[in-house]
């Protein structure tokens, strides 16, 4: 299957636009978040991901409200808004975990890992990929000058249950980069988008 990926464009029409152009040679579209600066034009946004024409997965960032992108999403049958939901298309197994990206520890998705762990077990073929906006502690995405700013509890969870992939954003620097957390691949996929087989 060809994905697109996709994370912060935050209301870039030329960002926008390259993922239109991408989205003709893919079978799907995963977005992490941060389509919006501060959720301005959120609905106009929106509907440019369902007039794709493509099956899109994805997630709030901290600059969307989670119950208003929900809502939003809603309201087209091709968009899937799964923020501590999950979603299986043809045998690949999507978890979402959205917002957030400024703590080191996170108590939500701590008190989501028994959920999301029976998620991954009932799923007993085909690939996992985790979705989040925030990237995981001492890697490639979420290193600055100051060192790395990403999330300890969300890289427990990779350690602990190993994925195939996690898709992740919110460290603009860190944009177009990948990493591995044992078998997990990690990627902060380019504002323009970027197109991976899996």
């Amino acid at each position: 299957m060809k994905i697109l990926l996709c994370s912060d464009m935050h209301g870039s029409l030329d960002a926008f636009e390259q993922i239109r152009q991408k989205s003709q040679e893919v079978d799907l579209i995963v977005c992490a978040g941060d389509i919006t600066l501060f959720e301005k034009d959120i609905d106009f946004f929106i509907r440019m991901f369902s007039e794709l024409g493509k099956e899109v997965i994805i997630i709030h960032g901290n600059h969307e409200d989670a119950q208003l992108m929900e809502m939003l999403c809603s309201r087209y049958n091709n968009l899937h808004f799964i923020h501590k939901q999950k979603k299986k298309i043809e045998d690949i197994l999507f978890i979402g975990y959205g917002g957030g990206g400024f703590s080191f520890k996170d108590s939500q998705l701590k008190g989501m890992e028994r959920k999301m762990e029976s998620w991954i077990k009932e799923h007993k073929s085909g690939k996992v990929v985790l979705i989040s906006h925030g990237p995981p502690y001492g890697t490639k995405l979420d290193k600055l000058d100051m060192g790395h700013v990403g999330n300890i509890t969300l890289r427990e969870f990779i350690v602990k249950y190993q994925m195939d992939l996690l898709v992740c954003g919110h460290i603009h620097e860190n944009a177009g980069k990948r990493d591995k957390i044992k078998k997990t691949v990690l990627i902060y996929p380019h504002i323009n988008g970027e197109i991976i087989e899996i």
